[in-house]
């Protein structure tokens, strides 16, 4: 899991400064539109995780995508073996991993889609998903963990109810980072 986790990461990241480059056309004006702004926004709402705070709305459903994403990689089979320090720190009921992944995800996907708020200072995807750069990482990513990756994306996203024509805009940029996080 802890692989998949860190596959979606920097695949999320990198997906998604390919999709910031490219807007969404407003129907009603001339103005563009960044998937940020797709997503919800600078609209400020309360944050459900948080008693008495405020997140931007854009924000929000982009930590809602990761975070279900994360989970379902947890029960995925086919990848969670790669999570494995990160699936032992949840499972002994340390979030501390968990918390710092979600926001690190979820910074560099906003930054990507366009959020002017925010900065990532994450690793590179390469360096992200190389165990030999990153302790966290339980072995190298091949082509069918990325494509269980990319499976249990969809379906975060689907759980949170993004719209097809956002998922799949994002998934076309994931599939870009393939050959970045695939490294065996």
């Amino acid at each position: 899991m802890k692989k998949a986790i860190i596959m979606f990461s920097v695949a999320a990241v990198c997906g998604v400064t390919m999709l910031a480059s490219s807007s969404c056309k407003k129907s009603s004006s001339s103005s563009t539109m960044t998937l940020y702004d797709s997503l919800g926004g600078t609209t400020m709402v309360a944050d459900p995780s948080t008693s008495g705070a405020t997140i931007e709305k854009g924000r929000l459903a982009i930590r809602s995508v990761i975070d279900s994403t994360i989970f379902i990689i947890a029960g995925d089979t086919a990848i969670n073996g790669h999570f494995t320090t990160l699936l032992t720190e949840v499972t002994a009921g340390n979030l501390t991993g968990f918390t710092a992944l979600s926001k690190n995800l979820t910074d560099f996907v906003a930054v990507a889609t366009g959020a002017k708020d925010y900065t990532y200072g994450g690793k590179n995807m390469v360096a992200a998903h190389d165990p030999a750069q990153n302790s966290r990482m339980n072995g190298k990513a091949d082509n069918s963990d990325f494509n269980a990756f990319e499976a249990d994306l969809v379906a975060g996203a689907n759980k949170n109810a993004v719209p097809a024509y956002l998922t799949a805009r994002l998934g076309a940029i994931v599939e870009t980072l393939r050959t970045q996080v695939v490294q065996q």
